[in-house]
């Protein structure tokens, strides 16, 4: 009899309707591979070159952010969207082009250079929460903007040139692929069994306990079953919400709240200013209902055994499918024994 904490099996994710090659038996090959180096740090409250500091002149040089205290956002200067982009399309055989109107923005989450969201309070958190709930509603007001994608990326691993505290969000007129993944497979659950898919993955998961990492009054943190990265997890609400915009005040408190200590236990797994991408994923902003939409938010953090030995998609990953060498029980396991106070505090 096949068992998963040994052998290989497939698991299926249905929110992509993808699956993930799980071989829990490679954790134990030794590893001669490509080893980080460990860039962390003691960074300055205040950094005069650093263009996201506040009363700081920035990159493009002109603009100057103004002496915030709390959070603060612009206009992204290098955007990768305009909103003034001219319509056009191209449909010729295999060659097909349309293009894509947006806006992109910039968070700083906090006027302090040195800190990052694990080190914040959650007061300060609260801000960005309520940042995130007020730009995607004015943002998807824009009659050509249906969706809006708050993200952060953390750690220069993960490709952040500027470690100053800060998110961003992309909004759009199209679904992105991703997002189209998720639309698709909530909306025909939803359809099928009149309640959503997520919701239904919640109550499932906080019966079994298994991949639980924390969790609050009103929401939780969890290593999803489906997990493809080795720490990879999921923040979801405890009740159906089909966006940030929708949570109650308590909410956005435990959202807030949950943000600050699962990034915790990643920066104490390793003792190290932990790495990943995060995103939230809710309703598109089209003007049409959603009921089947449940907003939820990724972490996608690429270390594998230590601070610097990491996750590479690479090979079968790349040519086949998605693999990974820990279940993700493991995972949930490792992160839940883990303190919720910084290693720095100790």
């Amino acid at each position: 009899m096949i068992d998963y904490t040994e052998h290989p099996h497939k698991r299926f994710n249905p929110l992509t309707k993808e699956w993930v090659l799980v071989s829990p038996h490679r954790a134990k090959r030794p590893w001669q591979g490509q080893t980080e180096k460990n860039t962390e740090e003691q960074l300055p409250s205040y950094d005069p070159k650093c263009y996201l500091c506040p009363g700081n002149e920035r990159a493009t040089g002109g603009n100057v952010n103004d002496k915030y205290t709390d959070t603060f956002v612009f206009t992204n200067d290098y955007s990768a969207l305009l909103q003034d982009t001219p319509e056009g399309e191209l449909n010729d055989g295999l060659f097909v082009a349309k293009a894509e109107r947006g806006m992109a923005r910039v968070i700083c989450f906090s006027p302090d250079h040195s800190l990052t969201i694990p080190e914040m309070s959650v007061d300060a958190i609260r801000k960005v929460v309520d940042v995130w709930a007020n730009e995607y509603t004015e943002l998807g007001k824009k009659d050509f903007i249906n969706h809006v994608q708050i993200f952060e990326n953390k750690g220069a691993v993960m490709g952040c040139s500027n470690p100053h505290p800060h998110g961003q969000i992309w909004s759009q007129s199209s679904l992105p692929n991703e997002v189209q993944k998720e639309q698709n497979s909530q909306k025909e659950y939803y359809d099928k069994n009149g309640t959503q898919l997520l919701s239904d993955y919640v109550k499932a998961e906080l019966d079994k306990q298994e991949r639980i990492v924390v969790e609050n009054d009103t929401f939780v943190a969890l290593v999803p079953f489906w997990a493809i990265w080795p720490f990879e997890t999921m923040i979801l609400p405890k009740r159906a919400v089909q966006s940030v915009k929708d949570l109650t005040d308590a909410e956005k408190t435990d959202f807030a709240d949950i943000y600050k200590k699962l990034t915790t236990k990643y920066d104490n797994l390793f003792e190290v200013s932990f790495p990943y991408s995060a995103g939230i994923h809710q309703a598109p902003t089209d003007g049409q209902n959603h009921p089947e939409w449940y907003m939820h938010m990724h972490f996608y953090p690429p270390l594998l055994r230590s601070a610097t030995v990491k996750k590479f998609m690479v090979g079968y990953e790349m040519m086949a499918n998605a693999q990974r060498d820990i279940t993700a029980e493991q995972s949930a396991a490792r992160l839940r024994d883990l303190p919720l106070v910084h290693y720095k505090q100790k």
